[in-house]
């Protein structure tokens, strides 16, 4: 059996589509923040943010004193139809809540959760909706939870030409594209 490898990761209060491959080239493209891969989540947050909470996200935020890429930020009106989560969220009687959708070009450890945060909204709920754009876009559409599929033959194919398309010395992360040579006596 091929080694399998998962593309990015879920924390445990994640959740949402997490691609698997034996194509490590592709795992390293699509995790390598240079590729600028984009990643698109749907997040619950406290409280309804307003036009200035979204154009810092969309700007990019400071988080662990470094500011991030800029987002694709919108709220999402009407709140999308999501199955229920076990366990539930915090509920607060006198706390609204709301969902935005944030796609992400770069993937820093808990990021989401720190840029809504960043901008004075909690999350509460996070779901990773999509991984890509375009015709290499994969998304959770028809899926449930716990559900899996194969990809199809045209999803693989637009993968793969995303691969191809990198620079040759970007490509494998298993070839060098240095060498040094050894220490020794000048002569």
């Amino acid at each position: 059996m091929p080694d399998i490898y998962s593309v990015g990761r879920l924390d445990l209060d994640s959740e949402g589509l997490l691609l698997l491959t034996n194509d490590a080239p592709l795992k390293h493209y699509l995790c390598e923040p240079k590729f600028a891969h984009s990643r698109t989540y749907w997040v619950q947050v406290e409280n309804i943010p307003d036009g200035q909470a979204l154009e810092q996200l969309r700007q990019g935020v400071m988080v662990q004193g470094k500011k991030t890429r800029p987002a694709i930020a919108n709220l999402l009106t009407p709140e999308p139809t999501v199955p229920a989560r076990e366990p539930p969220i915090r509920f607060r009687k006198n706390v609204p809540t709301a969902w935005l959708e944030l796609t992400l070009t770069e993937g820093r450890n808990r990021q989401v959760r720190r840029m809504t945060a960043a901008v004075g909204h909690p999350t509460l709920r996070l779901m990773r909706v999509a991984i890509g754009a375009g015709p290499a876009k994969l998304t959770l559409t028809g899926l449930g939870p716990g559900e899996w599929r194969h990809l199809t033959t045209a999803e693989i194919g637009a993968l793969q030409n995303l691969v191809k398309k990198a620079k040759p010395n970007q490509r494998s992360p298993h070839k060098k594209t240095a060498s040094r040579k050894p220490k020794g006596k000048r002569r």
